[in-house]
């Protein structure tokens, strides 16, 4: 290539070619994303972790280029068959698809029509039509019978002859390359119900008769019509071209274009029908279906790509929620016949006490577990109550309520917590070895309350996946998610710093440079020996090397240790700049730390030398004057309001207080303390226009909303964060329309219902009515996320004074099923 890896890359970032060969390097070398992001920005010049990601993501693609142009050019060249001039065209191919449309004639493949006209000696026919339309081609065919090659007649030698075109128009790189781009840009993918299961498929009735520009197609609408056709209801139809008069079908313009390129053109001559025939045919049998294949696979990977991102930043939001920290805490796992498992930790999240209390139906012994949870939260000195969002958590949330009411001397707060993937944890090797003697069912009550003092610590022990806070996850590809994920909890993770003597072996783990072997041994080791006392005793771990302590010292922290800096995010590396600036300022080290007016008064330009440039020197003064600080927000709840405790305290108009617990594509799931998740619509959520709800809010906001509708047969609640809207509008929910003018079609902005477009039907005005919207969502709440758990947090103790904090956010499923939006029989079966 002309262009290395390092200079494109750079191109793309806009960055300089030199910062990019300083990452590679650094990548290349075994460092980690936040470890370069963190401790070598003179390395890279200040590449934040946003574009160090993206350079790897985009490193990893071209590498994969390369090898696989490599491999083109070796299959070539052994088939004799390697020209100067296409040795070229394969070095500039500058993405797969394109160096795949260069190979396409010389892959190996099967015996084809064409091949076997080929063998029979038919291409000089086929050659010669197509240079001479003057000539009869039933005269010039004649020539060509010998029924011992099986070419019988002229009919049969015209039929082989049509083959050898058809696949010479249909592997010409550059023709492909402009049709697909040509269908990109103005086809449409079209769905249609399958005759008989309207009743069946009622959860992808908006796509009963569908169409929208491949263009226009937000991700989770791709997903929801490739889950219908998948489950037998939909048809999808890749139409290559809507016009808006219909003088001329769509797909005699990609018939044009392949005759323009191979110079068929009408002119009355003898060939001319049989060369256009053969043009039609090569596009209807061939090229049409290639690229249909093609485009499919692009709107998979681009819907893909935008669900893996919708989800990444949805668990982000998750693993950083405002952790309670060190407080007592009494987890409750709610349950009707099995009843309420109970678990007490104590500030360090060691489990103290556990029980199982038979409130509800069918033993109903409400004032016994009454008795035993108030004699459990004196004896440990509780301060908070985990109660996790599954079955029974309406029950367990009075329950709760009527302990604190009943024991206002405890000083008890009530906390609704997501219990995502907390079945997960508990029946996982680690809840075996971390709990050995515990019965699984009691463990999930523990992850419930340890999920509250610090949501990270405790999600790490758990697949993300089975958080449960995407949309389609289990349609996706299980490598790019995972990759995807595996990143932000990465980032996370080390973004917070972890107590290397408390934190257990999945979150050490996930630290920059240690290995779940790795983890392993300094649990070990520290059970063995005890707490550590300084970050230089990490090196007397089994196969901790230089390497792995580079990478893993500055994210980790001991508290009280030998060395203050050692509680710190200042790398080891960097601790005699941080004796130097005490030398300087006259003091201690320990004296310098946290004291804002000294470290103010230091030129960082002073301390600067060959091994640490202006910017961590100023990192390392800003780390100084507040060591070991927690980036994660601070623990608070919205207050809902009294008296307002269940959804038929509602009436429209009510203004509330609430946490957003979830983000979809097409609005946001709030909780507002009546069991219920309201939904304010994408385009409820600003005055200005929104296409990405994250843009406005994220799991984990306190929001003040105005109640629009309330329907309480079918448990939903319309809200709106434009708190001027007039309640009971005609809309519905106040809504204001979103405008998109699009080709063949629509979408408000990503609102929830897709609009109902016909095939060869104009632009239709996006934006719907969001009352009627909100529970049809894209296919929509049901397919969203058909096996993921979890719901809001954030229920305070009714009538109270005090608010019990929010910190984590809901699951994609709950909380669809919580505002409302319960899946078909048959996909609750399916879960």
């Amino acid at each position: 290539m002309t262009t290395s890896i390092e200079c494109r890359i750079a191109e793309e970032l806009g960055v300089r070619e030199r910062q990019v060969k300083a990452a590679v390097e650094l990548l290349d070398g075994g460092s980690t994303v936040p470890f370069i992001a963190r401790y070598r920005k003179e390395a890279t010049e200040m590449l934040d972790d946003a574009q160090l990601r993206t350079l790897e993501e985009r490193l990893r693609y071209l590498r994969e280029l390369e090898d696989r142009r490599a491999a083109v050019l070796d299959s070539v060249r052994e088939q004799g068959k390697l020209t100067d001039e296409l040795a070229a065209r394969i070095a500039a191919a500058d993405t797969k698809a394109r160096l795949e449309d260069i190979y396409l004639p010389f892959k190996p493949k099967r015996r084809t029509k064409a091949q076997i006209a080929r063998e029979a000696g038919l291409e000089p026919l086929a050659e010669g039509l197509l240079a001479d339309p003057s000539v009869e081609p039933a005269a010039a065919a004649a020539a060509f019978v010998d029924a011992d090659k099986g070419v019988a007649d002229p009919a049969a030698a015209l039929e082989g002859a049509r083959a050898i075109l058809t696949e010479r128009f249909g592997e010409d790189a550059d023709l492909i390359g402009e049709l697909r781009e040509r269908m990109w840009g103005r086809g449409r993918l079209a769905a249609k119900v399958r005759e008989g299961k309207e009743e069946a498929g009622a959860k992808f009735a908006d796509y009963f008769d569908f169409a929208e520009p491949f263009t226009a197609l937000p991700s989770h609408r791709v997903l929801a019509m490739l889950r219908g056709e998948k489950e037998d209801v939909l048809d999808l139809t890749l139409e290559p071209e809507v016009r808006e008069d219909a003088a001329e079908p769509g797909p005699s313009t990609y018939e044009g274009m392949i005759a323009r390129r191979f110079g068929v053109n009408d002119r009355g001559r003898p060939g001319d029908k049989w060369l256009g025939d053969t043009v039609r045919w090569a596009w209807r049998t061939k090229i049409q279906v290639h690229l249909g294949i093609d485009l499919r696979m692009r709107l998979r990977q681009a819907a893909e790509d935008e669900a893996v991102r919708v989800f990444a930043s949805n668990l982000r939001d998750l693993l950083l929620a405002a952790p309670a920290g060190t407080r007592a805490t009494l987890g409750l796992d709610p349950g009707f016949r099995t009843g309420v498992k109970v678990a007490v930790v104590d500030a360090t999240g060691k489990v103290v006490a556990t029980d199982v209390i038979y409130p509800h139906v069918p033993a109903n012994k409400w004032d016994e577990s009454l008795a035993k949870l108030a004699r459990l939260a004196k004896e440990h000195a509780v301060e908070l109550v985990a109660i996790g969002n599954g079955t029974a958590s309406r029950e367990t949330d009075k329950l709760a309520g009527d302990l604190i009411t009943r024991h206002p001397e405890l000083k008890l707060t009530k906390v609704m917590v997501s219990e995502a993937g907390a079945s997960v944890y508990s029946a996982s090797a680690f809840a075996s070895q971390e709990l050995p003697d515990m019965d699984v069912s009691l463990r999930g009550a523990v992850s419930i309350a340890r999920r509250l003092q610090d949501p990270l610590a405790e999600l790490v022990k758990i697949d993300p996946k089975s958080i449960g806070v995407g949309q389609y996850q289990h349609d996706l590809s299980e490598v790019k998610l995972s990759r995807s994920l595996d990143a932000v909890v990465e980032d996370c993770v080390n973004g917070v710093g972890v107590d290397v003597n408390t934190a257990s072996a999945p979150l050490l783990s996930r630290v920059s440079g240690i290995s779940g072997g790795l983890a392993e041994n300094i649990v070990a080791h520290r059970d063995a020996n005890g707490p550590f006392r300084s970050r230089k005793g990490l090196k007397d771990v089994a196969r901790l090397g230089p390497k792995a302590y580079e990478q893993c010292a500055g994210f980790l922290r001991i508290r009280g240790g030998d060395d203050p800096l050692d509680f710190s995010s200042v790398h080891p590396e960097a601790y005699p700049v941080v004796r130097g600036m005490a030398k300087t300022a006259g003091s201690e080290v320990a004296a310098l730390i946290g004291n804002g007016d000294v470290l103010r008064s230091l030129r960082p330009e002073q301390f600067v030398t060959e091994a640490f440039g202006l910017p961590t020197v100023t990192d390392i003064l800003r780390e100084l004057e507040k060591p070991g600080r927690d980036p994660r927000p601070a623990f608070k709840t919205a207050t809902f309001k009294e008296g307002v405790e269940k959804i038929g305290d509602l009436a429209p108009g009510m203004i509330l207080e609430g946490v957003v617990t979830n983000v979809a594509a097409f609005g946001a799931f709030i909780d507002i303390g009546v069991h219920q998740d309201g939904l304010a619509h994408v385009s409820a959520l600003s005055k200005n226009f929104v296409k990405d709800p994250r843009d406005v809010v994220k799991p984990g906001d306190i929001v003040r909303v105005k109640v629009m509708d309330v329907d309480i047969p079918r448990k939903r609640i319309s809200l709106t964060l434009r708190l001027e809207d007039e309640a009971g509008a005609e809309r519905g929910a106040g809504a204001p329309r979103q405008r998109e003018d699009r080709r063949g079609g629509g979408s408000g902005g990503g609102n929830g219902r897709p609009p109902q477009q016909r095939a060869g039907a104009g632009g239709r005005e996006g934006g719907r009515n969001q009352g009627r919207n909100q529970g049809r969502g894209q296919g929509q709440g049901q397919g969203q996320n058909d096996r993921g758990q979890g719901g809001g947090q954030g229920r305070r103790q009714g009538g109270g004074s005090s608010s019990a904090p929010a910190p984590a956010n809901s699951a994609m499923a709950d909380a669809l099923r919580r505002a409302g939006l319960t899946a078909a029989p048959e996909e609750r079966r399916k879960r």
